[in-house]
């Protein structure tokens, strides 16, 4: 039955459009969010006291949906910082240094480390660590700065930031904002294949590109690298320019309560540090192995729903306990509560803003637009986005090809903010509006739309993003960063959104 458009919808509509030219300028878009909540919700009740009401609603809606997403971030970065107190976490990578015997090696080893570290800790304190531990190595081994730089924001900022699969933040904001809040593992299981097609193109084309530049180990290189830039002035570079929303680089100057390590410095050192740093990456792995295995051997029980997510916090907590436990004895009490607490202030102020932008998503599908207008139970809500698509169904192609391409230009073009993460709740309400009209799964066009929010504003396409981190550690300028990452990311792109239209 087709449902005539109103100036709800419109408004609506320029809404989203409002958002997308927002976040194309690369500015913050949660003013924009919030008074395009505020407008729908005054077109649909005529009521200014109920379109206030819902302002508050909406970004209600988004906390309830999102908040074991926060929850999982903070104490992800709860056990990091007790790991950090006693050493564990450089003591977890420094192996990798005796492996590293040429800059065709090295390039490897940092690209795999790092994903390895941003796959369970995000990026965002991978960078540091990798810089303090493995860089200087790396650097010593003939690899160029630029070199590094490429494997570590490929790795990290790319490949497992855009699958998320140990976290699963992202896509769990992708499946409840296509309306389907119990397909987030299979969001998460095409984003990781999708991640490994982009990311194996992305880091065998950037490696082509600087391999030329590999030089002979030797400690010169080292010397130079050193000499070229003081830490202050790495500092000064993960500060972005005015204007852009950069959740990663706000996120390490919010989690860091102590001096970044000089490169090559000794981490602090206890009894414990080998204990924890062998018992945290096993502890993990038994993780990943609960997740993957019932996929690969028919009869095991598989994770449901949130599963995944609460074994890999509740994991977290106890390792935080125990290793608090560790640095500080009968002090934990004390020690553990505030890591939890600044875990909780890392989550807030890396996703916080996501909520409203979330809300105002989450008020164009039905099953969250009653409460959040205040409807009466059994009261018939507004489905205004996928009405939105249904008035337009004939103008769509109906090739799933071109959607899912067009998917992935949006997703890139949400990516111009410099997040990465703010355009998940658009792509993912397109991917639900517009999958079962091309004919192609919603959780397959939510991943590919993720790949392109993140591999574009997560920290490789975008000069302004948490790149700048990257590229100030590795002292190498961004824009130079930039250009060589371009073509090797867009080809992985294309490669991983051809793939998914294939396999899925």
């Amino acid at each position: 039955m087709d449902v005539p458009l109103t100036a709800t919808h419109w408004i609506y509509l320029l809404g989203v459009l409002a958002i997308v030219l927002t976040m194309a300028l690369r500015a913050n878009v949660v003013v924009p969010a919030i008074l395009a909540t505020c407008l729908t919700a005054l077109a649909f009740s005529g009521s200014p006291v109920a379109a206030v009401i819902a302002v508050f609603g909406a970004s209600l809606a988004a906390a309830k949906e999102l908040f074991s997403i926060f929850l999982v971030i903070a104490l992800m970065t709860s056990l990091l910082n007790a790991l950090r107190h006693i050493g564990a976490d450089q003591r977890m990578v420094r192996p990798f240094q005796k492996v590293m015997t040429s800059g065709h090696v090295a390039f490897w080893v940092v690209a795999g480390a790092t994903y390895v570290i941003s796959l369970f800790f995000w990026p965002t304190p991978a960078v540091p660590l990798v810089a303090a531990t493995l860089l200087p190595a790396a650097i010593a081994a003939g690899l160029p700065p630029l070199g590094a730089a490429i494997a570590i924001a490929a790795a990290g900022q790319g490949m497992a930031l855009s699958s998320d699969y140990v976290i699963r933040v992202a896509p769990g904001i992708s499946a409840r904002a296509a309306g389907l809040p119990d397909a987030a593992a299979q969001v998460a299981d095409k984003a990781l294949v999708l991640s490994l097609v982009t990311g194996g193109v992305a880091l065998g084309l950037g490696y082509l590109a600087v391999r030329s530049a590999i030089r002979t180990p030797s400690q010169a290189h080292l010397a130079a690298w050193q000499a070229g830039a003081s830490l202050a002035q790495q500092r000064a570079a993960l500060h972005p320019p005015p204007g852009g929303f950069d959740k990663s680089v706000i996120a390490l100057h919010a989690a860091e309560a102590e001096p970044l390590p000089e490169p090559g410095a000794p981490p602090p050192a206890t009894r414990w540090t080998g204990l924890f740093a062998s018992l945290t990456p096993i502890v993990f792995f038994l993780v990943v192995l609960c997740m993957v295995l019932p996929k690969l051997v028919p009869g095991l029980p598989e994770l449901r729903g949130g599963d995944a997510a609460a074994l890999v916090g509740g994991s977290a907590l106890l390792l935080m306990l125990l290793a608090s436990f560790a640095a500080d004895g009968a002090g934990v009490l004390d020690s553990a509560a505030d890591h939890v607490v600044d875990g909780l202030v890392f989550a807030f102020r890396a996703m916080g803003t996501i909520l409203p932008i979330a809300g105002f998503f989450f008020l164009g599908a039905r099953e969250f637009a009653g409460p959040i207008l205040g409807l009466a139970p059994g009261a018939t809500a507004p489905d205004l986005l996928f009405e939105l698509v249904h008035a337009v169904e004939h103008a769509i192609p109906q090739s799933p090809s071109v959607v899912a391409f067009g998917v992935l230009v949006v997703g890139m073009v949400t990516g111009i903010d410099g997040s990465g993460f703010s355009g998940l709740p658009l792509t993912g309400a397109l991917s639900g509006a517009l999958g079962p009209v091309a004919g192609i799964h919603p959780t397959t066009l939510a991943a590919i739309g993720q790949m392109g929010a993140i591999w574009t504003g997560g920290g490789c396409l975008i000069a302004w993003s948490s790149l700048i981190a990257v590229a100030g550690f590795c002292r190498v300028p961004v824009l130079e960063v930039v250009r060589v990452l371009f073509l090797p990311v867009i080809a992985g792109l294309v490669l991983s959104t051809l793939a998914a239209v294939v396999l899925w």
